[in-house]
């Protein structure tokens, strides 16, 4: 069985008229799939009763399935999920004062291979469909009492490398007759897979852009990232650089600092040196020990030092605040603590 939300709002109009129903059939549809957050199609109410009974014999309304919920004591809660073949992916939803953010993935495993990430270590074994991206979003909202304001494509894989059912997901996701967030409140994270960058770039949507720097010296960067072998992170801000006074919001640039190797004086002015002249904003990540990893959590002082120099320099920097340290809440821990 097949989900009806592998199919943008487009799509779904013409999979609606393919069937001789009305127009409007594809609205009601999508209400009920995305705002409703129903148990069953027999939930449907603005459908006739032979139009849900079809449905339901043909199509699955949830593509996954929770089968952990682990809730930490800053707020910050992990949903563990299943697929229907067997497989585990991982959501994080993270709540502050204004938001309530949810971080979700667009693979099973990743095959970017980065050495300081678990879900890299791990390998990959496939991507996720369109559905099973847009169902994390659902399921944990059916979990919470809030509403959601803001998702971040970060978790689980390399969006650009499913970038077909990662953009699929995002018309879902920002449709008003869908899911209905603003542009500006999805943000997606990439290595710099520069082909599926340029795209994006090139056509949209212009949703929030987050690339994963790390080392600044390209030798260091390929140590602990293989991608700047084939896609270097100077070709990757150059491409940035062209495109970013046409895009609503500047690009983040993600940095984990890891103890010893990327984390002194000398790193940040290599870093503020590449990036000079770019309208961005830097996130330090201290690194988030796992079990069986060569790095280090930073020493608290050089993380400070850090962000000072490029403040320095003129930088909007921030250090992100390390959530759910008590349960597994880094990236790949509770699906490699199944897996085991």
């Amino acid at each position: 069985m097949v989900s009806l939300k592998n199919l943008t709002y487009t799509e779904l109009e013409r999979f609606v008229l393919e069937r001789g129903w009305q127009r409007y059939r594809a609205y009601q549809l999508a209400a009920w799939l995305y705002k409703h957050l129903p148990d069953s199609f027999d939930d449907f109410t603005n459908l006739p009763k032979g139009v849900r009974k079809w449905l339901g014999e043909r199509f699955l309304l949830y593509s996954l399935e929770v089968v952990e919920r682990q809730i930490s004591t800053d707020g910050t809660q992990k949903f563990l999920f299943r697929t229907k073949d067997g497989n585990f992916v991982e959501s994080v939803l993270i709540p502050d004062k204004d938001r309530l953010t949810l971080c979700i993935s667009t693979q099973v495993g990743c095959r970017m291979g980065c050495r300081f990430c678990l879900t890299g270590n791990q390998g990959f074994k496939r991507n996720l469909s369109c559905a099973e991206i847009v169902d994390q979003i659902l399921v944990v909202q059916k979990h919470i009492p809030e509403r959601l304001t803001n998702i971040v494509i970060m978790g689980m894989g390399e969006p650009l490398d499913n970038y077909e059912n990662t953009l699929k997901a995002i018309s879902i996701i920002t449709d008003p007759r869908c899911i209905a967030l603003s542009y500006r409140k999805v943000t997606l994270s990439t290595v710099g897979l520069i082909p599926q960058l340029e795209r994006l770039l090139a056509q949209g949507p212009k949703v929030t852009l987050s690339v994963s720097l790390n080392a600044p010296n390209p030798s260091k960067r390929a140590e602990i990232m293989p991608v700047e072998r084939g896609y270097p992170i100077k070709r990757v801000i150059s491409l940035l650089s062209r495109y970013c006074k046409r895009w609503r919001k500047p690009p983040t640039f993600e940095y984990v600092l890891l103890r010893g190797f990327n984390d002194s004086l000398e790193d940040a002015a290599e870093l503020a040196d590449l990036l000079k002249g770019i309208r961005c904003k830097i996130n330090l990540i201290p690194f988030n020990p796992w079990e069986g990893s060569s790095f280090e959590r930073p020493l608290e002082e050089d993380v400070l030092a850090f962000q000072e120099y490029l403040i320095e320099r003129n930088f909007s920097v921030f250090v992100r605040k390390s959530r759910g340290r008590d349960i597994l809440a880094a990236c790949g821990q509770l699906r490699w603590k199944y897996q085991r």
